[in-house]
C-alpha cells in the first residue's frame, strides 16, 4: 500500500474518450476561488471554477465507489444535470490560507474482485501537509479493509483569502452516470469476513451482564396513589 508522492492529474476540458461498457467514469477535479463576499458567495465561486456551476449535486460519503469506476479526462455537464460527487470544501478569511483534498485508489481484495475507494480532507495547513495527511487517509481506508492498492490518484488545492473576503478551495470526485447504473449493476458481493452480522450483536446482548431493565413509566404530576398502598405506574 505504497503511495508514492505524486501531483494530481488534470486533463483538458474537452470531452475525453467513451468510458468502456458497464463503467463508472469518474475524474477528480479542484479550484479555488478567493474573492468571495461571504463563504456562500466563495462556495459558488469555486463551484463555477470547477465546471459544477450548472449542474444540481448530491454529496456523498463513504469511501467505496460504484463497482466499475473508471478514471477519464472531465468532460462538460449539461445545464441542469444531476451529478454525484465527493466533495472537499475548506474556508479561508482575510488572508488566511486551506487545503482541500480528494483521492482515489483501485483495489483488488484478497479474493482477486476489483474495487475502488475515495478518501477526502479538508485543512487550514498548507499544499504538501495536507497532501501527505490526505494519502495517510487512503492508506488506512485500504488497510481497514485489507485491500491492496492497484492504482491511485491524489488532487489538492490551496487557497489563500483576499483581504476582508472569504476564500474556498475546493476538491472533488465527480462520478456523472452513477445514477444513471443499475442498481445490481454497480455493487459487488458481501465480504462476509469484514461484516458483522445483527444476531452476533443480538447473541453479545444477551450474554452482557450490565444491561439496564426499562425504566418504568412516571406518574402524571399530581396523581393519587392507589388505597391498597402499592405503586400504580399508568399514565
Amino acid at each position: 500500500m505504497n503511495l508514492a508522492h505524486t501531483r494530481p492529474t488534470m486533463f483538458g476540458s474537452g470531452k475525453g474518450p467513451s468510458p468502456t461498457a458497464g463503467a463508472c467514469p469518474g475524474w477528480l477535479m479542484t479550484a479555488v476561488a478567493p474573492w468571495g463576499e461571504n463563504a456562500e458567495d466563495a462556495y459558488d465561486q469555486g463551484l463555477v471554477e470547477m465546471g459544477l456551476g450548472d449542474s444540481r449535486l448530491i454529496e456523498v460519503q463513504g469511501a467505496f465507489l460504484p463497482m466499475g469506476f473508471e478514471a477519464t479526462p472531465p468532460q462538460p455537464l449539461p445545464m441542469g444535470s444531476l451529478v454525484e460527487c465527493h466533495l472537499s470544501t475548506s474556508y479561508a478569511y482575510n488572508g488566511g490560507t486551506a487545503c482541500a483534498g480528494v483521492a482515489w485508489a483501485a483495489c483488488t481484495t484478497p479474493e482477486g474482485e476489483e474495487c475502488a475507494i475515495v478518501a477526502k480532507i479538508a485543512t487550514e495547513l498548507d499544499y504538501e501537509e495536507t497532501e501527505s495527511l490526505l494519502k495517510r487517509n487512503l492508506q488506512r481506508r485500504l488497510a481497514s479493509r485489507d485491500l491492496e492498492v492497484v492504482s491511485f490518484d491524489v488532487a489538492v488545492d490551496e487557497v489563500t483569502a483576499a483581504q476582508e473576503h472569504y476564500g474556498v478551495a475546493m476538491a472533488a470526485l465527480i462520478l456523472p452516470e452513477s445514477l444513471k447504473m443499475s442498481g445490481g449493476g454497480n455493487v459487488g458481493r458481501v465480504r462476509a469476513g469484514l461484516t458483522r452480522q445483527a444476531t452476533d450483536a443480538m447473541a453479545n446482548a444477551a450474554r452482557r451482564v450490565d444491561t439496564k431493565a426499562p425504566a418504568a413509566p412516571a406518574m402524571r404530576p399530581g396523581g393519587r396513589k392507589p388505597s391498597d398502598g402499592s405503586t400504580d405506574f399508568s399514565l
